[in-house]
């Protein structure tokens, strides 16, 4: 994929009317920002800084440590991407094991958990069924009959797939389901979580292969012998995931995302590796880490401690990716953005990742120029508030007045307490 595409696509989707010039910022602008009866000034913290010059346009509490909630998805994001890069894809490989005479393995299915969050996901709904690849392999290998079970092993992502940080009353939710090395259908069942992918997964594919003529006895079948590979199944490239991720705000995904962190460092791929190798990551990156604290990939946990200024470094250190500035849905139009600025001259001008939890909202991304290029940082993030609407609009106001001059705005407010 050109990696100019999806700002390609972008740039279909600007608005029809002339493009402003730059004006400076007010000099009050961050001062009444902060002094809005819907801020609460103490917990929130503001760092808009152009590219080019480096000049800190608004600045406030910039090294305060606050809960990022969702926007800890663009740290994560950033921290695999420039790690693997974006044609990285997960690839889960499929064994027989034991022997096969007449169309009869006489041993066991074997499926090596690769920890791709995206195994038939509903939410690309052109990526292959892992199912019937399998049930595919088997018939062209001949086996019609597999004496022993559909094992699965997750080996290399050990460690619980719930982060214990995470709040109780997430966890039965879909946004709340936690992460394995084998992952099936987004881990979840409608708005419900589902807590055995891998029992989800077995019960598919027993009805897959039973409708291709494919019987499975499931007696326990030790077998030492050498796997022979079936086959494998693969994701799409990573960018492609992430910007889904980053689209939706998928915390599952996410969490996916911070365990292959581990096993890029030659770590085993658990939770508490990624974390730690995330934070090596930015550290060996120069990136300002004190007062940082990561315990989870998605920002789900409000033990997630990041600043404005640690957050601005690393969008300034990936400015230059052209995958990663895509990812960023844009205000006014895309994904938990999309009611944002909707309107407004900086409609489409503005891509960020958003950030919400009860008594949260925060967000991290770029300015944007004509061609969809950062020009400039932007991170907002206000804890302990009062008013989601209020708070929203002013966020609003903040940036309409940092790069247009205009505060003159109408805006509709459609946003919940719902984490993103």
């Amino acid at each position: 994929m050109n990696p100019t595409k999806p700002l390609w696509k972008r740039a279909m989707l600007l608005p029809l009317f002339i493009l402003f010039a730059f004006l400076p910022a007010p000099a009050d602008a961050i001062g009444d920002f902060v002094a809005s009866p819907a801020i609460n000034a103490p917990a929130a913290a503001v760092f808009i800084c152009d590219l080019k010059t480096g000049e800190e346009m608004a600045a406030h509490n910039i090294d305060i440590p606050l809960v990022p909630a969702s926007i800890m998805k663009s740290v994560t994001i950033a921290t695999l991407l420039e790690k693997v890069g974006p044609r990285y894809r997960y690839l889960t490989p499929v064994y027989v094991q034991g022997t096969v005479s007449d169309g009869v393995l006489d041993g066991n299915l074997v499926v090596k958990a690769s920890g791709d969050p995206s195994v038939n996901t509903r939410h690309a709904p052109g990526s292959e069924d892992i199912t019937a690849e399998i049930s595919d392999a088997l018939k062209a290998f001949g086996i019609t009959r597999i004496t022993g079970q559909v094992k699965i092993d997750e080996s290399g992502f050990p460690g619980p797939a719930v982060n214990p940080a995470w709040a109780q009353g997430d966890l039965q939710h879909s946004y709340g389901t936690g992460t394995h090395g084998f992952n099936f259908e987004d881990n979840a069942s409608g708005k419900r979580a589902v807590h055995d992918p891998a029992g989800v997964f077995r019960t598919r594919l027993k009805a897959a292969l039973a409708k291709a003529g494919i019987t499975i006895g499931g007696a326990t079948v030790n077998v030492d012998g050498p796997e022979t590979m079936l086959g494998q199944h693969q994701s799409e490239t990573i960018d492609d995931v992430m910007r889904s991720c980053m689209m939706r705000s998928d915390n599952q995904y996410a969490e996916a995302f911070l365990r292959l962190v581990g096993k890029t460092y030659g770590k085993e791929g658990s939770t508490a590796e990624g974390a730690s190798q995330l934070m090596r990551h930015w550290r060996d990156r120069k990136a300002n880490l004190d007062g940082v604290k990561v315990v989870d990939g998605s920002g789900l946990s409000r033990s997630n401690r990041i600043t404005a200024r640690f957050m601005a470094d690393v969008l300034t250190k990936m400015a230059g990716n052209p995958y990663y500035a895509s990812f960023f849905p844009l205000a006014g139009q895309e994904g938990t953005l999309r009611s944002l600025l909707k309107t407004t001259p900086l409609e489409g001008r503005i891509a960020m990742k958003t950030g919400s939890m009860n008594g949260i909202q925060c967000y991290a991304g770029y300015k944007l120029d004509d061609d969809y290029t950062p020009t400039h940082v932007v991170v907002v993030m206000m804890n302990d508030m009062g008013n989601r609407a209020a708070a929203r609009r002013q966020v609003e106001r903040l940036l309409l007045r940092t790069f247009t001059n205009e505060t003159d705005i109408n805006v509709y407010d459609n946003e919940t307490d719902q984490q993103d």
